[in-house]
């Protein structure tokens, strides 16, 4: 793999204006990086990569890279782009075996961070090396949210966040698992408690209904809840997955591999909102695609569909008027998710959009004083590398508040 890797790297044309850079949502110095690996200085590369973004080894495997770094890199307008992905998964995979951290001197002011997804592991990394006593509250037994619970093993190893939670011991992070803030402790609780600044990261875990008869039935699951726990689930040999996004490439690639015979995705438009290397996965993987598809209802036999009639465009004019059953022992619902409601249901003065997402200001600010957020509660279901960017910018700001007003 080495050869591999070095080769990559000695493609890189160093340009002036690095469009790799420019199409990665944190800015990841890429040529920087690569030119340490060439003159053979990786602990330093990997100390950049993860001080730009503390789960870059994440981002390695998970990243829509085809559409960030690796889709604007100039070598790919006529040839093959470069394959950061691989070499920033190497560097990182190795840094975080030799990392240390220095000793931090303490400052006595104490931080509640409340979620332990990306926005909030890298909150706690950031504050921590930061001197700040940092306590870690999550609702799940284990930490990373979306990662450990959204995502699959093997599109994402778990030990690598078993790894993090080294980390976060050895940076002093006290972590307190399966505790909802908003049930038995409550924000107001924390900041009575002296934490002098809250942070929210509580993520986007609640399904959306499709609004169509028969989601109560027995053989409709919603995605979300699959990939937390597929192995508590009972699908039967054939099975439907409602939606086209990377959460359903997910759970088809889970379902096949957890016995099911058939597996099939439908949508509505004429092509899927998954990237499309996870479209290449789930196809190679055995699963099967339907694409211009109206749900009218779902029965206890499958999910009764109509053929959507589009113009040579693209766009629909229409449908078939002919509904039909499509034959599914189960059926999986993946359109999206939204926040819970229990930290703003239990805070006053925590503001929420329509969407019972938080609303913030540019620094992270919610309209609770004292009480910051950030990801996919903040802006709805997006990708792990938005969320750390935008807990990164959190942090400073949490940083600044605390030192201005304590």
């Amino acid at each position: 793999m080495i050869n591999t890797i070095m080769d990559e790297a000695n493609r890189c044309l160093k340009c002036k204006v690095p469009q790799c850079k420019k199409g990665c949502p944190i800015s990841t110095p890429i040529p920087q990086v690569l030119t340490l690996l060439e003159n053979s200085a990786i602990d330093q590369a990997g100390e950049m990569l993860f001080e730009n973004n503390p789960l870059s080894i994440v981002c390695s495997l998970i990243c829509n890279h085809e559409k960030q770094c690796e889709g604007n890199c100039i070598l790919g307008r006529k040839g093959t782009p470069i394959n950061f992905s691989l070499i920033e998964n190497y560097i990182s995979d190795l840094y975080l075996d030799k990392m240390e951290f220095l000793p931090v001197r303490p400052n006595d002011k104490k931080v509640a961070i409340i979620g332990a997804g990306p926005a909030g592991i890298t909150i706690a990394i950031t504050l921590a090396k930061k001197g700040y006593s940092v306590t870690l509250f999550d609702s799940k037994d284990k930490i990373g949210g979306v990662l450990q619970y959204g995502i699959p093993e093997f599109r994402l190893p778990k030990k690598i966040l078993a790894r993090y939670l080294e980390i976060l011991i050895k940076l002093g992070v006290k972590i307190r698992p399966n505790i909802i803030i908003g049930e038995t402790l409550s924000v107001d609780d924390l900041l009575a408690d002296g934490y002098l600044s809250v942070f929210a990261g509580t993520g986007v875990w609640k399904p959306k209904k499709l609004g169509v008869p028969g989601e109560s039935y027995g053989n409709v699951h919603y995605a979300i809840d699959y990939l937390s726990s597929p192995e508590a689930f009972e699908l039967g040999g054939k099975v439907a997955i409602l939606g086209m996004g990377n959460s359903a490439m997910d759970v088809a690639r889970t379902a096949i591999r957890k016995g099911a015979k058939e597996v099939t995705l439908i949508a509505r438009r004429n092509q899927a909102a998954a990237s499309a290397k996870e479209v290449t996965y789930a196809r190679l993987d055995g699963a099967k695609f339907e694409y211009c598809k109206k749900i009218i209802e779902i029965t206890k036999n499958g999910v009764v569909l109509d053929d959507i009639i589009i113009d040579d465009a693209g766009n629909p004019t229409g449908t078939a008027q002919n509904p039909y059953l499509f034959e599914a022992d189960s059926v999986i619902i993946s359109v999206s998710q939204g926040p819970k409601d229990r930290l703003t249901s239990t805070t006053p003065e925590l503001e929420t959009n329509d969407r019972g997402l938080l609303i913030v200001d540019e620094a992270g600010k919610t309209t609770r004083r004292g009480v910051f957020a950030a990801g996919d509660v903040v802006y709805g279901a997006k990708t792990v590398v938005e969320a750390v960017n935008q807990a990164k910018k959190v942090a400073q700001a949490m940083h600044e508040y605390m030192e201005a007003n304590h």
